[in-house]
């Protein structure tokens, strides 16, 4: 069967309100913008920035929010027809710190989990490529139990997984539940993504880098890559050995929400064409350097794809 569908993305479809006064607390920000927002509908979204064809599986509220979403979606020419809206719970709300660092936030999680089975068949895995999630996506049931046997047989029809392992104990505040269904996940082999903050908040103390990858790769995935922000990236590729690169200088941060969203959808469109390691990580980075200089998501006026070609 041929493939029509590059990438799946399952999980968190939410509203982010995002501060308007930069580098402010929530305590002290005074006004909000409306931004369509959770990490697997960024890369969607970014995902067709790339001239892919992205899906997203997820559940909002049958809302004037919901509506936002689902119009906001197909104006991105993301692929609507697996996202729910149910009646009995609210479309999930995030309030986010504007910042040049990691971002504060405060989440109000209602339809966001609300995913089942019925959204995701076989006849939708078989027509895909990649099947993406995060750590924040598989934190609440039914989403992590239809996900977790989403990847699986995923993995049997030849797709690979892929996940963001964005964990905050303010959406999983139990780390041993959290390290085992990721455990489940990794199982997968899926190409994995994890900041330096991640690992910090995950392990409740800092790691080592040598640590981390045989971890991860102990768990099952062969590919690991590590984003460490101003130091850069490393990757660990349990073939390829390790690779590092120094970031891109970035001269005004207006925005960091998404940057690691922004990476990672440049990582797997590289992967889908079959680009090396290094080249994968400079298409990744370049990605998210334009995104740190956009508030919201990644500019609707750029052709990204001449952008992040290599010289």
């Amino acid at each position: 069967m041929k493939k029509s569908i590059d990438i799946i993305c399952i999980g968190e479809v939410v509203i982010d309100f995002i501060g308007h006064q930069i580098d402010t607390s929530i305590n002290r920000t005074k006004d909000f913008h409306r931004f369509l927002g959770g990490s697997p509908t960024n890369v969607a979204v970014n995902a067709t920035r790339l001239g892919l064809n992205s899906v997203l599986v997820a559940t909002c509220g049958q809302d004037g929010l919901g509506e936002y979403i689902v119009r906001k979606l197909k104006a991105n020419n993301v692929i609507t027809s697996h996202v729910k809206k149910i009646d009995n719970k609210p479309t999930s709300v995030i309030f986010v710190s504007k910042s040049t660092g990691t971002p504060d936030f405060i989440p109000f999680r209602e339809a966001d989990s609300q995913i089942d089975p019925s959204q995701i068949t076989d006849d939708l895995l078989e027509k895909a490529k990649i099947f993406h999630t995060t750590c924040f996506a598989l934190s609440k049931d039914p989403a992590r139990t239809t996900i977790l046997e989403s990847a699986k047989r995923a993995k049997q029809l030849g797709l690979k997984t892929s996940i963001d392992i964005n964990f905050s104990e303010r959406i999983w505040n139990d780390r041993e539940e959290a390290k085992l269904v990721l455990k489940e996940y990794l199982a997968t082999d899926p190409l994995v993504k994890l900041s330096e903050d991640d690992c910090y908040r995950l392990f409740s103390e800092s790691k080592t880098e040598d640590f981390i990858f045989e971890y991860f790769h102990n768990l099952g995935a062969s590919t690991i890559c590590l984003t460490k922000g101003k130091e850069g990236v490393v990757l660990s590729d349990k073939k390829f050995g390790l690779f590092h690169q120094k970031a891109i200088p970035v001269l005004e941060i207006k925005d960091a929400t998404g940057a690691g969203d922004a990476f990672w959808t440049g990582f797997l469109y590289a992967q889908l064409l079959n680009k090396n390691f290094n080249d994968t990580i400079t298409i990744a980075q370049k990605l998210a350097v334009l995104k740190l200089q956009n508030v919201g998501r990644l500019p609707a006026n750029i052709d990204v794809s001449s952008f992040i070609e290599l010289e």
